[in-house]
C-alpha cells in the first residue's frame, strides 16, 4: 500500500491589525482576525503564519474549535521545532527562576503559560512533587505518547513532555491536572485529572502500585504547608501571593488580624510568625478552614506561632465583613476568589470589589492596615485600583497608600489577558 503524502504545512494570513499585534509579542490569535488559511487544519497542530509579503511572521498551536484560533509558540525568524527546541526552551524557562528562591523556599511556578513560551501549560513544584496542568489540547498528545510511546512513531510535536521534564527536574512523583475543557478529549488517550504521570516508586519491588497521596508537603519562607495537588484547586496551592503573604508577615507584629476568604490559611500563618497576637480565618468552606488548621499544625515548632491566637469563623465572608459581630482588627486581609470569570461578569465583579472594600475598611482600627486583592483576569488593575481608592475615600477617614502589587516574579505577565492579580495595601487613620 503506497503511504498516504503528508498534506502541506497549515498556512495563515492576517488582518493587519493581527500582524502588528503578532509582531508586538501578544501570544494569541483570535478566529475573527484570520484572513486566509490554505488548508482546513486540525486541533493541536503547528501552523505558520506568514505576513502580506509572503515573510514568516509566527508559529504556534492551531485550535479551529476555540475563539483563540491560534497559540503562538513563536515569532521572529523561522525555527525547527524539535527535541532540541523544547529542551532548550525549558532550560531557558528554568533559568529564569534561578536565584529567586532560597532552601527555606521549595513551592514556585517553574513554566506560567503563554508568558514563558508555553501557550495553556503550566507546571508547580511541592518539593519532589510536581504538578503538571494543561489548558490547551495540543499537549494532551504529547503526556499520551510519554506514557504509552508507540514503537517507530515519533512523539507529537517531536516532543516526549513527561521525559523531558524527568530529565531537568528529576521529580519524584508528577501529577497531572486538566481544565475542564479538556478532561472530554483526554479521556480518550487515557488521561485523566489528578492522574499519576510516572511509575510509583514500588512498582519495581513488585509490589501493588498505590493510588498517588491527595495532598504534599511544601515550604514556604521556612513555613510548612500542604498542597492539594490531585483534587485541589488550580494545582493544589495559591503560590502567586508569596509576595503579598511575606509583606504580611513583616507588618503584623503585635496585631490582631482578620483574614478574610482565608482558603488555607496562607496569610494568617505569615502573620502568626511575624509576631501578630491573634489571627482569625473567615471562610465559608469548612474543608478550607479545616486545611487551615492543619497548617498551623504543622507550624508549631515556630515559638511565636505557637503563641498566636488562631481563630476560626466559618461564616459567608461577604455577609460577615457587612453584617457580623461589630469586630474590628489591626490588619485586615480581603483576598477573594476571582469574581469575575468571564467578561460578562466584569461589572458586577467591579461593584462588588467596591462593597467588599467599604465593609473591609470599616473593620480597620485606627492605624491598622487593609490588604485588598484581586486575581479576576477580567477586572483590570486600573478598575479594581479605582473602585477601591474611591470606597476608601468615600469612608471619610485619612488613609495613607502604602503600596500597590501584581505578579510574583514566577508569575510573569508578558500580556494584558494574563495580569489577573493585584493588590493595594492602604494605612487607615482617625
Amino acid at each position: 500500500m503506497v503511504p498516504r503524502p503528508s498534506p502541506p504545512r497549515l498556512r495563515l494570513r492576517l488582518s493587519p491589525t493581527a500582524e502588528q499585534i503578532v509582531r508586538s509579542g501578544h501570544p494569541w490569535v483570535y478566529s475573527d482576525s484570520l484572513r486566509e488559511l490554505n488548508r482546513a487544519g486540525i486541533a493541536g497542530e503547528l501552523a505558520v503564519i506568514y505576513d502580506r509579503q509572503d515573510r514568516f511572521l509566527a508559529l504556534g498551536f492551531f485550535d479551529p474549535d476555540s475563539p483563540i484560533r491560534l497559540r503562538i509558540l513563536h515569532t521572529g525568524k523561522p525555527v525547527t521545532v524539535n527535541a532540541e527546541f523544547w529542551r532548550q526552551r525549558l532550560a531557558a524557562t528554568l533559568a529564569r527562576r534561578a536565584g529567586l528562591f532560597g532552601p527555606d523556599t521549595d513551592g514556585y511556578r517553574c513554566i506560567n503559560g503563554e508568558s514563558d513560551g508555553w501557550p495553556g501549560l503550566v507546571l508547580d513544584r511541592y518539593a519532589d512533587t510536581y504538578v503538571l496542568k494543561l489548558y490547551a489540547t495540543p499537549w494532551l498528545a504529547p503526556v499520551a505518547w510519554a506514557r504509552t510511546p508507540t514503537e517507530g512513531t515519533p512523539a507529537p510535536l517531536d516532543l516526549s513532555l513527561v521525559s523531558l521534564i524527568v530529565e531537568q527536574l528529576k521529580p519524584a512523583r508528577l501529577i497531572l491536572r486538566l481544565s475542564r475543557n479538556l478532561q472530554d478529549a483526554a479521556a480518550p488517550l487515557g488521561l485523566a485529572d489528578g492522574q499519576e504521570l510516572l511509575p510509583p516508586a514500588n512498582l519495581d519491588a513488585g509490589q501493588p502500585a498505590e493510588p498517588p497521596a491527595p495532598s504534599v508537603h511544601f515550604h514556604e519562607d521556612g513555613l510548612e504547608f500542604e498542597a492539594e495537588v490531585v483534587r485541589g484547586q488550580k494545582t493544589g496551592f495559591f503560590l502567586d501571593q508569596r509576595e503579598n503573604r511575606r509583606r504580611i508577615g513583616e507588618l503584623a507584629a503585635g496585631a490582631e488580624v482578620l483574614n478574610a476568604f482565608s482558603f488555607s490559611g496562607g496569610f494568617s500563618l505569615h502573620a502568626a510568625r511575624g509576631g501578630a497576637r491573634s489571627v482569625a480565618d473567615l471562610d465559608i468552606s469548612l474543608v478550607a478552614l479545616q486545611s487551615a488548621q492543619r497548617n498551623f499544625s504543622f507550624n508549631q515548632n515556630h515559638a511565636r506561632v505557637a503563641a498566636a491566637r488562631h481563630e476560626q469563623i466559618q461564616a459567608d465572608a461577604f455577609e460577615w465583613l457587612a453584617t457580623g459581630p461589630r469586630r474590628t482588627f489591626d490588619c485586615v486581609i480581603c483576598d477573594p476568589p476571582s469574581l469575575a470569570r468571564r467578561e460578562s461578569e466584569r461589572a458586577g465583579a467591579i461593584q462588588a470589589y467596591g462593597k467588599l472594600a467599604a465593609t473591609s475598611v470599616a473593620r480597620v482600627r485606627p492605624g491598622g492596615v487593609l490588604l485588598a486583592a484581586s486575581c479576576s483576569a477580567h477586572v483590570s488593575t486600573e478598575e479594581f485600583l479605582g473602585v477601591v481608592r474611591r470606597a476608601v475615600r468615600q469612608s471619610g477617614r485619612t488613609a495613607e497608600e502604602m503600596a500597590t502589587t501584581a505578579h510574583a516574579p514566577d508569575h510573569p505577565a508578558t500580556f494584558p489577558e494574563a495580569q489577573y492579580l493585584k493588590g493595594i495595601y492602604f494605612r487607615l487613620r482617625n
